[in-house]
């Protein structure tokens, strides 16, 4: 391992490289800065991007990078609107794999990790997640060592032998706030927590909808968290008692997630904490640990939401603004576990639009086949073991009451094949 202040691209970058980094709170940004910043001397390389949080990318910086995605979120969307960005439309679960075969195959990895502790091991700080699959098969490790990184658990840790370069920082980690709630937020959340049973263990999406759900549940007890990530609305729970993991059968007595995705609160909260550990994609949305795990609720969110229970969650008005996800590993997981709930979230209307429709005016992000129960502030839809005219009934049900007629004319001129 070379400790440096500074790092010089050109010294291990190949023209043609394919470059990775941890995503939202856990981008290593001074490393991320310091790539673009260069990027006129390293020849084109690809850089594989998730969610922004310190909005480092700009469209600008395209000049000499090409930028792929599995999602369009925040400031990436930015680039897809300006022509720049290239989407990976596949499900989470298929992004380590991706990362360490194939074409998108990462020859570099950027990754932003604690110090070391006594025994020479650097935590992951705030994510596992997907890019650490390729930290075994990269030809380089670029890790930027932070002292305001939280030491965090987990299934795995870095030593020097792991680490090709290291860049020692004192940064604060890009935060993200909590989404703002509304009434319709919480009329929803409140129809969400019901389906919600002592011992439950929960999975939980980016939005407001899954923080006003956590904020619902103080009421219930021995709840457990097996999840893509943990927000600022996981430390009450876990304060109050309600989060105990008590009663999974895997991993009993820990929440688990893939990465943290808050503010300086969670990441104090999980800083040296036995009772949170962060594993990799392949272990968060293995359908097999999914399926295992029972009375798995997996709360997730979609654009629209046809009559049938298909789900776009990636274009809203033919701007991709969202990402496949994992969703559908989660939805897929929560129905094979015993006693699981797999939930799609959403508000019935996006400003005068209805958000269920007779047709999706995007992509097919989770299929029929794997609907579960749909949910918005006009009530649940329980579409499992249903036949397609018994869910075109439950669908039109929970629409805003302003759409249904036109929703109940679209199924009789059959639009919604």
């Amino acid at each position: 391992m070379i400790d440096s202040d500074e790092v010089d691209f050109a010294d291990f970058v190949r023209p043609g490289d394919v470059i990775v980094w941890g995503q939202a709170c856990a981008e290593p940004v001074t490393l991320v800065e310091r790539l673009l910043d260069q990027r006129a001397n390293l020849g084109g390389v690809t850089c594989f991007i998730g969610i922004p949080a310190a909005n480092s990318v700009r469209p600008e910086h395209a000049d000499h990078i090409r930028f792929v995605s599995y999602c369009g979120t925040g400031s990436n969307r930015a680039l897809a609107d300006a022509g720049v960005l290239d989407i990976y439309p596949g499900n989470y679960s298929t992004l380590p794999t991706l990362l360490t075969a194939g074409p998108l195959a990462a020859d570099i990895v950027l990754v932003q990790c604690s110090p070391a502790d006594d025994a020479g091991r650097h935590s992951l700080g705030l994510a596992d997640d997907y890019f650490s699959a390729a930290i075994d098969s990269a030809r380089v490790v670029v890790a930027e060592v932070n002292d305001q990184v939280p030491f965090t658990h987990g299934a795995r840790y870095l030593t020097a032998a792991d680490i090709d370069v290291a860049v020692r920082v004192s940064r604060a980690p890009a935060e993200v706030p909590a989404a703002r709630s509304t009434d319709e937020t919480q009329q929803i959340a409140k129809k969400v927590a019901s389906l919600v049973a002592d011992g439950s263990t929960l999975q939980f999406g980016i939005g407001a909808i899954p923080d006003a759900v956590l904020n619902e549940l103080f009421e219930c007890n021995d709840l457990g968290i097996h999840s893509g990530l943990l927000t600022d609305s996981v430390v009450e729970v876990i304060e109050r008692g309600v989060v105990t993991n008590a009663r999974k059968t895997n991993d009993t007595g820990v929440s688990v997630a893939g990465l943290l995705h808050g503010t300086r609160r969670l990441f104090d909260f999980a800083d040296h904490n036995p009772a949170i550990e962060l594993r990799p994609t392949m272990y968060t949305h293995n359908a097999a640990v999914l399926a295992a795990t029972p009375a798995l609720v997996a709360i997730n969110s979609a654009i629209e939401v046809d009559l049938t229970g298909q789900c776009n969650a990636e274009v809203a008005a033919g701007r991709y603004v969202g990402a496949v996800g994992g969703g559908g590993d989660f939805l897929r997981g929560a129905a094979r576990s015993a006693g699981g709930v797999p939930v799609v979230a959403l508000p019935s209307t996006a400003g005068d639009r209805t958000r269920i429709v007779s047709r999706l005016s995007g992509p097919v992000s989770t299929s029929r086949a794997d609907a579960g129960v749909v949910v918005t502030e006009y009530g649940v839809a329980d579409l499992r073991g249903l036949p397609l005219s018994e869910r075109r009934k439950a669908m039109i049900a929970i629409a805003h009451p302003d759409h249904r007629d036109r929703l109940t004319e679209a199924v009789a001129r059959k639009e919604d094949s």
